[in-house]
């Protein structure tokens, strides 16, 4: 068998239900009125490997996942683009919606998302928007 990729869809949001869902192995968790286009686009993230995570969902479990990050290297170790794209990683946004917003590509996004990983010591983007919140980079609503 392959490797899946679990993506939940669901009419609302419970805090414990969405951290549990991530926890247990979920790449991607949207609610049911999303745009079929956004859907798509859900679907071909998580076959990627990168998470697709309502805004509502992000903030969640970037709450929860805070207190237990590790301590990375300093954010000084980013360039300027690198720490744009980390801001945006953080407030859940993926490689096409980093992209457009930038005028980049999905690859040089989808790169500078690599190298701030390496650099950061992170192992996932998860982590990635945990510091981002840790290290003030981001308000958390």
């Amino acid at each position: 068998m392959g490797n899946g990729k679990v993506i939940v869809l669901t009419s609302f949001v419970e805090d414990k239900r969405a951290v549990e869902a991530i926890r247990a192995g979920a790449i991607g968790f949207q609610m049911k009125d999303i745009r079929p286009a956004d859907l798509v686009e859900t679907i071909r993230g998580a076959y990627r490997g990168e998470p697709q995570l309502h805004p509502r969902v992000s903030q969640l479990v970037l709450k929860e996942l805070t207190a237990r990050a590790s301590d990375p290297k300093p954010v000084e170790e980013l360039t300027p683009r690198e720490m744009e794209v980390l801001r945006m990683v953080a407030r859940g946004m993926n490689n096409r919606e980093i992209a457009d917003a930038l005028f980049l590509s999905e690859k040089t996004v989808k790169t500078h998302v690599s190298n701030i990983l390496h650099k950061l010591d992170l192992a996932d983007r998860t982590q990635a928007a945990v510091y981002a919140i840790r290290e003030k980079l981001v308000e958390v609503e």
